[in-house]
This record gives structure tokens, sequence and C-alpha cells, in this order.
């Protein structure tokens, strides 16, 4: 055990806290839907919607297509992690591989298996959903699904990465020493940070927690391909897309800063495993 941690200690009630209606999907009325602004990956929308006896409010979001992230476990219980450079922090992040349901029609396991091996030359034999959650969901509707992926071995051919992914880092982290990473703020992506301490907790229940591979997905029950208005893009493409957006002027300065302060600030930890 990792005495940094600890989390190794942690037992399992045999019948968790009861949580009625989590998540409870609401359908407020929208009484006008704008799209605010539109980019290459996201659109921002601006609603009117009817609270009912809450009265009716104006609200701005991102709307997002979802994405997938995996913890890849080998058998000695190492985390495959990787470094890529995230623009809107200005930081060359330590993340796990992740990617968006950015292609049409594919089922969110096949995008988890796909960003596996463009990411990390990984092909997994054992999946099974680690955790769900909502990154930012009072500034956006992004859903993310965790994967825990086990039985590794390498792909057959390495993938040509290109842009931020070109000189990416492969590391295998611990999976204690990497919980201690993310609780000392060493890591701050939240996937990281999520699958990290999910995959503790889940190996504590002797991985009585994980669910099917397939398992429903209830903010995202089937994957979602980008909005119509954009390019089919092949996987990564967007990142790279030179489309203008288009904007609506009585939005854009509140939806530019919408998106900056839901995706969040951070600073760099490209050194958080020098040691490793």
């Amino acid at each position: 055990m990792n005495e940094t941690t600890g989390l190794t200690d942690i037992v399992f009630s045999e019948h968790p806290p009861d949580l009625p209606g989590q998540p409870h999907v609401f359908h407020p009325m929208v009484v006008e839907s704008e799209l605010a602004f539109s980019g290459v990956i996201f659109d921002v929308m601006a609603d009117t919607v009817n609270l009912g006896a809450a009265g009716v409010v104006f609200r701005e979001f991102v709307k997002h297509p979802g994405a997938v992230a995996i913890v890849a476990l080998d058998d000695q219980e190492r985390v495959a992690v990787i470094d890529q450079y995230r623009h809107p922090v200005r930081s060359i992040l330590w993340e796990i591989p992740a990617g968006l349901l950015d292609v049409g029609g594919e089922p969110a396991l096949a995008a988890a298996q796909r960003e596996l091996a463009e990411e990390a030359d990984l092909v997994a034999d054992t999946w099974h959903v680690l955790v769900d959650f909502l990154t930012s969901p009072g500034g956006s509707d992004e859903a993310l699904r965790v994967y825990l992926a086990r039985d590794l071995r390498p792909t057959t051919t390495a993938f040509h990465r290109f842009d931020e992914e070109a000189g990416m880092e492969v590391r295998w982290v611990p999976l204690d020493d990497l919980v201690a990473t993310v609780l000392a703020g060493r890591v701050q992506n939240p996937s990281v940070v999520v699958g990290a301490l999910a995959a503790q907790a889940a190996r504590a229940a002797n991985w009585s927690t994980l669910r099917p591979a397939d398992a429903h997905w209830s903010h995202r029950p089937n994957s979602t391909p980008l909005p119509s208005h954009r390019p089919n893009c092949a996987p990564h493409s967007p990142k790279s897309a030179s489309h203008p957006p288009s904007v609506s002027i009585s939005h854009a300065m509140a939806a530019i800063t919408l998106v900056i302060n839901t995706l969040g600030r951070s600073s760099s930890v490209y050194d958080a495993w020098h040691e490793y």
C-alpha cells in the first residue's frame, strides 16, 4: 500500500447510500434556443428556459459531442499516461488516453478502443465501465465515460500522430503513485483525476463496482456525431480544421467568456513524473 494515500484501506458497504433519482434527467420547457456560436468542435447555445414556479431564465452553455477516456492498467497495476499540450490552459498536461465521440454512429466502446490504439499504441482484451461523469454541468453538456482496459498488448503497428499529439509520450505509472500525484495537485486533467480515484476505489472493492462495457449511459444513450453543419471529419482532424466559425454577434463575447470559464485554468505539470 502507498502510505501517502491510504486509499487501499477503503471498505465499501454492501449496500451503497441510496440517492433517489440520480441522475434525474429534467426536461424544462425551452422557450427559445439560439446557436450563439458555432465552432469547429464546440457550439455555444443560448436558451430561454421556463422553470415553472422558479421562473424564466436565460442560460448559455457549451454544446459538446461527449467523450471517452481509458484507464489502461497492466499486469503490474501501472497506468498508461500520456502528455499533451492543451492550448486553453497553455500547459502540457499528463492525461490518460481519451477522445471525442466525433465519429457518427460509432459506439462509445469502439471510440475508446480506437483512442487507446491511436494515442498509446495499445489493444485491450478486457473492458469495463469504470465511471461516468459530467465535466462541467453548470456550463456544458459534456458527458464523459471512463473505461478500465486490462489484458493489454501492443498494436501491430504504431499510429502516426500529428498536431498536439505529434510528440506524445507514453509512460507507465503505478496506480498508487498516480493517485498520490493527483491528491498532491500535480495532475489536474479531469479524466486522470476521476479515473485514477475511481480505479483505486474499484480495486479496493475487488473490482466489484465495475460495470459491463456496454452499460447504459444516461446522458449519452447513443454516440453523438458532430452537428450536421460541420464537415464529416476523420478522427482527430477537427484539431487542425481551418473552417471559420459562424457567430451570432449579439452573443459572441459572452460565448467566448463562457468557453474560457468552462475549460478553466491550470498550471503545467509536465514534470510530474520526471522520476519515472
